[in-house]
Formats: structure tokens, sequence, C-alpha cells
């Protein structure tokens, strides 16, 4: 039994005593064997269900997963001060001041008209104080773990600021025109490196049309995929209910019950 005195409200100085117990003398043997690494795709799991629960609209959820995410920056504090590296309140003191220098026009005297000016007065301070000195530079400073359609969506934007950049929506759209006839073209050769590259380019070019039309393809691919699903399961069920199972029906005749479930979805 550790030294720690229960209450009836916590904060976070209590959040980094109790993650500090734990990782202990005395604490608990799974939490004393983490290390960064360990508990990397943690705090990935974690960050998607604080998505969900924004998505979902629910309050309570959000808090709850939003203290698990805290909870990992805890963890991975508390591992780097066993390190004597940094602390939680070194992280804390670090956003501070990166807020305040980034924003010269609520802590400074920068005057600016709207958000467009404010955008760009943070990306010239992000350029100098990260000590970014080229577009590409800005480019390869996107973190290449996030996932692939919202990089690529961030890459066209930063690309943009140089110049580098369809002139209008109807451009970016008939980019994916050019790059199906290629990927066709690498079809028909048969040369799967070649296929998965022009793959690779039509989702890219998806990307930019998506970008100049405003819309967001990671959350677009995430609705697309959320409303196959639904279709999915709809076609599932019309096909129970004919007692059949769906691995005994040919595609054309899937497509039937597909089609009838499409259109009661709509309804």
């Amino acid at each position: 039994m550790v030294d720690f005195q229960r209450k009836e409200k916590y904060g976070i100085d209590d959040l980094l005593e109790i993650v500090r117990l734990l990782r202990g003398e005395g604490g608990c043997p799974w939490d004393r064997e983490q290390t960064h690494k360990s508990i990397r795709a943690d705090l990935i799991e974690e960050t998607c269900e604080v998505l969900e629960a924004i998505d979902t609209e629910d309050a309570a959820l959000l808090r709850e997963e939003l203290g698990d995410v805290l909870l990992q920056v805890a963890m991975h504090c508390r591992m780097e001060e066993e390190n004597n590296s940094f602390d939680f309140g070194d992280v804390c003191d670090e956003v501070c001041k990166k807020l305040i220098v980034r924003h010269p026009h609520v802590f400074g005297d920068t005057m600016v008209r709207d958000t467009e000016d404010v955008l760009k007065n943070w990306d010239s301070i992000k350029m100098e104080t990260k000590g970014q000195d080229t577009y590409t530079d800005t480019l390869n400073s996107i973190a290449k773990s996030l996932p692939a359609l919202m990089r690529a969506q961030k890459v066209g934007k930063r690309a943009k600021r140089a110049g580098m950049d369809f002139k209008s929506a109807d451009d970016a759209i008939a980019c994916i025109g050019l790059e199906k006839d290629e990927l066709a073209e690498a079809i028909a050769s048969g040369d799967k490196q070649a296929v998965e590259e022009e793959i690779g380019d039509l989702l890219f070019s998806c990307v930019n049309a998506a970008r100049h039309l405003g819309v967001d393809a990671e959350l677009a691919l995430r609705a697309a995929t959320n409303k196959f699903i639904s279709r999915f399961a709809k076609t599932e069920e019309l096909v129970s209910i004919d007692s059949y199972d769906m691995k005994e029906l040919s595609i054309e005749e899937l497509d039937v019950y597909w089609d009838k479930a499409k259109a009661m979805l709509r309804k």
C-alpha cells in the first residue's frame, strides 16, 4: 500500500503524483515496465477514442477520453523525468511560450485583419522558430505517422503556399481523369509496382480535388466507409430474411439486394 491521500476531487498535480507512484517502488509492475515505444499504440488508440466522442457529440465520453489522453501525456513525461530529461512542467512551459510567440496579435502589438492574417503570421513564425528555410522544409516537417489522407492534404495545402497548386477545382478534378488513365496503362502492363504507384497518384489527386472543394478527405473517406458498412449490414439482413447466406449468392445476385438496401436506407 503506497502513501496516498484520497480526495473528493483531484487535479493535475494528483494525476502526476499517481503516475509517479504507479511507476515507483511498490507501485504497479505493468506501469513500471512501460516505455515510450511500448505505449505508443495506446496514445493513438486513446486519441481515436477522443475523436469518436467528438463525432458522437457525447460530452461525458469526451471528458473521460480526454482524461485518458492526459494520462498518456503524464506517463511519457514521467518516463523522461526519471531520465532527468524533462518533466510535465517543462512541457507546459514550452507550449505556453509557443502560444505567446505565435500569437503576437494577442500578446504583442501586431495588427491583424482576419483569420487569414493570423494563419500567415503563424506560418512565418513557425518557419522561423523551427529553422525552416525552404518550402520543402515545411513539407518534410509534416509528421509521417499521420493517416495518409490527412498527411496528403496537409502537404498539398503547404505546397500551395509556394504557388505549386492547381488554379481551380476543375483543374484538380481533371487530374483525376489523367491519373485514372495512367493507372489503366499500368494495369495493362502487368507491372505491379507501377500499379501501386499509379494508385497512389490517383488517391493523391483525389485528395487535391477534395481540398479545392473544401472537403476534408479523411472525414469524407470515413463517412463513405461508415455508409458502406450500413449498406452492407442492411444487405446481409435482407439476404438472411430470404434464408440465404451471402457466400451462397453470386455478386450479381448480391447487387440486387445491395440496390434494395440502398433504396431502403435513403427513405
